[in-house]
């Protein structure tokens, strides 16, 4: 392929920011120019999100900006609407409003993955989902915006009713921030002349029989006892009916007021996929080949939560790789390895990986992980849990900030303060000058 080949990146996650990171490393001087398409400047590192939410890790260092990681890339901020094989073009919507199309050469299709939402009644007005270090940070906020006003209230439902948080979906994002929270609510409570440990009530709902299905059905057993001791109530094939007004309903009949709610119930291909050419499963995933080519189009690729890509370490010719962050991480190097092999007219090598294991932070100094068939629990695997994600974390810049975000939570004590004005920061300025106020959403 001639020289200056336009490389577009549509997706700034996961497997667009390392594909970017190891193009910008591996091409020459003038071989191609990248691209990379986001809405975010910055790439959110999510399986620290629990920690940020819960205080241990300042949020600011789970997101990797963009523009200063790829600093020979082109870094657009914007949302892409539509995808053109034929063009071979995108179509790209800015935050200001503004439309144009991008040509390209090689095309990365990695916009990842959306929340998974049911047709609950009162999902749309009450659940909050946890895929951004912005829901991270509100429900940090919420939760001690909760204990907060328990505490100025003399009505005992209502006070049930704020210190109930329920968290639906018993997959790694849910028991993981549901552990997290759990644990700086309950430490913060000796703060609160009026809320003890044991007033606070924690919920996780899962449809399924078992959570963590990534783990053996003995580890996601361990998980589930752990959760218990620690008073979290655990509800297995268990589905929620209705949360409307924040009155919880499920399908065994259990009826509660939750006034926080964390929708965590899986993730679904970014919706975005359907208005392209690109040939999608039925689940609306990109089909790719081993080699992570899309079908039809050597010169596209994809990876990660959106794509269907085959699973070479199975025996079954229809195993598809799981949507995890380990495989889209090593996707993305042999990703960009075949997009200099394609631009070089070199053969391109299949993806093949074998799980290496699962992971999990159950709160402080408790954990669950399976490395390659060897079962961890405790403080080992909650320490396993942060070295293996620190060691994922791209750049020695984020590493050393998590590093000294972790030695000062050994030596100082939680901050366990609520700056719920953040998500209204002119409510203050509105009443000094006399606007009338909104009511309150939460």
């Amino acid at each position: 392929m001639a020289s200056n080949a336009r490389i577009v990146i549509v997706g700034g996650g996961y497997v667009g920011m390392y594909t970017a990171l190891r193009l910008q490393k591996k091409l020459g001087a003038n071989e191609a120019s990248v691209t990379v398409i986001d809405p975010q400047a910055n790439m959110t590192y999510q399986p620290f999100l629990p920690e940020a939410a819960a205080g241990s890790i300042e949020p600011r260092h789970v997101v990797v900006p963009l523009r200063k990681t790829l600093r020979k890339c082109h870094v657009l901020t914007g949302r892409v609407t539509a995808i053109s094989r034929e063009a071979r073009e995108v179509t790209v919507e800015a935050s200001t409003g503004n439309i144009s199309k991008i040509g390209y050469d090689v095309l990365v299709a990695a916009p990842g993955s959306v929340a998974r939402t049911l047709p609950i009644p009162g999902l749309a007005e009450q659940g909050i989902s946890f895929k951004t270090v912005a829901e991270a940070i509100y429900l940090r906020n919420h939760v001690l915006s909760r204990m907060d006003d328990a505490t100025s209230t003399l009505d005992p439902a209502l006070r049930r009713k704020l210190l109930t948080f329920m968290v639906v979906g018993g997959g790694y994002a849910g028991v993981e921030a549901l552990a997290e929270l759990a644990d700086m609510s309950r430490y913060a409570s000796r703060y609160y002349e009026t809320i003890n440990a044991s007033d606070l009530r924690w919920v996780l709902v899962e449809a399924s029989g078992r959570i963590m299905p990534e783990v053996s059905a003995p580890m996601g057993e361990y998980t589930v006892k752990q959760l218990l001791a620690a008073g979290t109530e655990v509800f297995l094939d268990t589905r929620v009916k209705t949360m409307e007004g924040g009155h919880v309903v499920l399908d065994d009949g259990t009826e509660f007021d939750a006034d926080t709610i964390v929708w965590t119930a899986g993730v679904k291909p970014n919706p975005m996929l359907a208005n392209t050419d690109l040939p999608l499963d039925d689940k609306g995933r990109v089909i790719c080949s081993a080699a992570l080519q899309v079908e039809g189009s050597p010169e596209v690729f994809s990876a990660g939560d959106c794509a269907s890509v085959p699973d070479l370490s199975k025996d079954d010719p229809e195993a598809k790789t799981s949507p995890s962050a380990q495989h889209a991480v090593r996707q993305a190097k042999q990703l960009a390895d075949n997009i200099v092999a394609h631009l070089r007219d070199e053969p391109v090598k299949p993806y093949k990986h074998s799980y290496a294991g699962s992971v999990a932070s159950l709160g402080l100094y408790k954990g669950a992980a399976e490395i390659y068939g060897v079962k961890l629990k405790g403080v080992v695997a909650w320490f396993m849990h942060r070295t293996y994600h620190l060691s994922r974390m791209p750049t020695f810049n984020r590493k050393f900030r998590i590093c000294s975000d972790w030695t000062q939570a050994l030596l100082f004590r939680r901050e366990v303060v609520s700056l719920e004005q953040i998500h209204e920061p002119k409510a203050e300025f509105s009443r000094a000058i006399g606007l009338p106020q909104e009511p309150d959403k939460d």
